[in-house]
């Protein structure tokens, strides 16, 4: 079966979404981020649909094009990571809660990395998946910072912009076989950094 749409492909629409449905669709979401980041976007869908357990007949009715799939793996990373920053302010301490969430930045990058020629066919098409995502996670990091800051266990003179563009060299390293080691190891020195330096209140 071809990898386009197939004729005839359902639409997106906003009616209910019965409860196997919304599985089956979670499922294909969760299995084709794993794909993308291991193999990149040009992953078979019928691979991430067997991968699924679901039929490829299932996964085009909820993704009609690759870009639909892609977009939708995009929107739930940014999701998990305002949802991770959430969890982890609560059970941890400040700079124990970023440094936690800067190590999931590297499973983030790892899925970017693996979709980039299809978010750059996103861009182009100017959806609006540009104008929010990327807003968001810089949100979630700049909450994070902040209240390492005020519990004086990071240097002060650091913002949130400064680590986006410290972690940007994840996005441009070599894509070798032991990228996802060092990008953890290049998060660890970033928190080293910020660490240094610090009131260290009480």
């Amino acid at each position: 079966m071809s990898e386009e749409t197939p004729s005839g492909a359902a639409k997106f629409d906003d009616r209910p979404m019965r409860a196997d449905a919304r599985r089956n669709r979670d499922k294909l979401i969760e299995t084709a981020a794993a794909c993308f980041a291991e193999k990149g976007v040009e992953t078979s869908l019928e691979d991430i649909a067997r991968r699924a357990g679901v039929g490829i007949g299932t996964l085009y009715r909820h993704f009609p094009t690759r870009e639909n799939l892609v977009e939708a793996v995009y929107r739930r990373e940014v999701e998990f990571l305002e949802a991770a920053a959430d969890d982890l302010l609560a059970r941890c301490p400040p700079e124990e809660a970023l440094a936690q969430w800067l190590q999931l930045m590297v499973g983030y990058a790892a899925t970017k990395r693996g979709m980039a020629d299809s978010l750059r066919i996103l861009f182009d098409a100017r959806t609006g998946i540009f104008a929010e995502q990327p807003s968001r996670v810089a949100r979630t990091l700049e909450r994070l910072v902040s209240a390492a800051a005020r519990a004086g266990r990071i240097r002060q003179d650091v913002e949130a912009p400064d680590v986006l563009q410290a972690l940007s060299s994840l996005y441009s390293a070599p894509a070798t076989p032991d990228w996802e080691a060092r990008s953890r190891k290049v998060v660890a020195l970033i928190m080293d950094g910020l660490r240094w330096g610090a009131p260290e209140k009480n």
